[in-house]
């Protein structure tokens, strides 16, 4: 006679069937029928949470700040905490800001997991439109597609045509792309002034509205066809309420500044890892093989100008003129009096809700239909 040992199942097995004996004695009690589950509400990859409520829909996160920022580990603490959703998370391993809605081609990307709680998570060499597109695909997790993408919380507004460069918005319009509901979500963050715990108090300013998306998007009642842009003033706490906006033609002015030889040394802080390192590379192949290579580096005002001999022994050398710039966002006044734009009334003290159409006819339908839900949400908290 086999003893009991023998007949041990698998935890895996005994966790599956203690779920659907559960879920029976629910609908035996009730009488109500149990809504089929979704393939894409589980997931076996490794790094992330425990147990996940095969029960709930899953929500993913990205962002273009990258793993390390404040803003992504107080929202994902928060949905967590919320238990309205399963969290999993895939961001770029350094900061991708201003990145737009570029890809990465001819290069191998690296995912790893990373370690945040409640969540399963993977950091990716790559930009926030590969993480979303890469998540999406079916071939990291083992789901393809998430009730809801947000992207956030960003350091910084992505107001106006600042849009187009934003990372934070290219990952939820990815999404969009691939027909997922989502969201992007700024923090209006001024030098001297804003601090890391104003990220916190933005997920709290937000957290009804995410949480009103979950369970209407599971309803069919959240705006079809659109992503929502969500802008919170620099003093989240006292914001003036939400409010649905249009896009504005504001922007940051693109300041270029050449940089001197000391500056250019911390080149990892506005080139990725992989270019940095291949820049190395490169330098190191070329001297290996110039037989008494000499350079000879001259600064001129702001200029930088580095006069380099990589010629082979024996034959004539080429003088190359290389100069290094730096570029940054200056930020801008806007002159536009026309409240209902988004730069107008963040700066304002709104939060400022802009919806984002993939097509222009689809615009206008998108604006009036996230009024509507939004004046819904109010109602409904009054």
């Amino acid at each position: 006679m086999a003893s009991a040992k023998d007949n041990l199942l698998p935890p895996g097995l005994v966790s599956n069937l203690q779920q659907v004996l559960s879920r029976r004695k629910e609908e035996d009690g009730s009488g109500d029928s149990a809504e089929p589950i979704d393939p894409s509400t589980s997931d076996s990859a490794p790094g992330g949470a425990d147990a996940e409520d095969c029960s709930k829909p899953i929500v993913l996160v990205t962002n273009s700040d990258g793993i390390e920022s404040p803003g992504l580990a107080y929202l994902v603490e928060a949905l967590v905490r919320e238990g309205l959703c399963n969290v999993h998370v895939c961001v770029p391993q350094s900061d991708k800001s201003a990145s737009g809605h570029s890809v990465t081609l001819r290069e191998t990307v690296a995912v790893t997991s990373a370690e945040i709680n409640g969540a399963v998570a993977y950091e990716v060499s790559g930009t926030p439109v590969d993480c979303v597109s890469l998540a999406l695909s079916g071939a990291l997790f083992s789901w393809s597609k998430p009730l809801l993408v947000i992207s956030g919380i960003n350091r910084g507004s992505s107001c106006g045509n600042q849009m187009f460069y934003s990372g934070v918005i290219a990952g939820a319009r990815e999404a969009l792309i691939c027909g997922i509901p989502s969201l992007s979500v700024s923090l209006n963050w001024k030098k001297d002034e804003s601090q890391e715990s104003d990220f916190k108090d933005a997920v709290t300013v937000c957290l009804p509205l995410i949480n009103a998306t979950i369970r209407d998007i599971e309803k069919g009642t959240f705006p079809k066809s659109c992503s929502l842009n969500i802008e919170v003033p620099t003093s989240p706490l006292t914001n003036k309420g939400f409010k649905v906006t249009k896009q504005s033609l504001w922007r940051s002015t693109l300041n270029w500044q050449a940089v001197s030889a000391n500056r250019h040394s911390s080149s990892g802080h506005f080139m990725s890892n992989q270019q940095s390192l291949g820049i190395q590379l490169a330098q190191l192949s070329r001297d290996a093989s110039a037989a008494g290579a000499a350079r000879r580096l001259t600064t001129q005002k702001k200029s930088l100008l580095e006069i380099e001999s990589v010629g082979a022994a024996g034959k004539p050398d080429t003088n190359r003129v290389k100069k290094f710039f730096r570029l940054e966002f200056m930020h801008r006044e806007q002159d536009d009096a026309d409240e209902e734009l988004d730069i107008r009334a963040l700066e304002n003290g709104f939060v400022a809700v802009t919806p984002l159409s993939l097509s222009l006819k689809d615009q206008e339908d998108a604006t009036a239909a996230t009024s509507d839900w939004i004046s819904s949400l109010l109602q409904r908290e009054q």
